[in-house]
């Protein structure tokens, strides 16, 4: 699993972010979606083999300004991982 930062600038709303996790969530591979208009941050939790280009895309073609984009590897955290050795 990844986790994808994406940059989106023209959110201004509660209803603008959930355009944009609407859209992302149509993407393949794509298993968890968080925006937040006021940090201007779209938060992808995805398979590995996800379509970065392809959720760039989405965001864009809502109309909605697309800026840096990070990837990184994504652990799962439960109740008890803190306490794995």
């Amino acid at each position: 699993m990844i986790k994808i930062i994406v940059e989106v600038e023209g959110m201004h709303c509660g209803m603008c972010e959930t355009h944009v996790n609407d859209v992302v969530r149509r993407v393949g591979g794509v298993k968890k979606v968080t925006s937040s208009h006021s940090k201007g941050v779209t938060e992808v939790i995805a398979e590995d083999n996800a379509d970065t280009e392809a959720i760039k895309a989405a965001v864009a073609a809502q109309g909605y300004g697309v800026g840096e984009m990070s990837v990184e590897p994504y652990e799962k955290r439960g109740i008890f991982s803190r306490h794995k050795k």
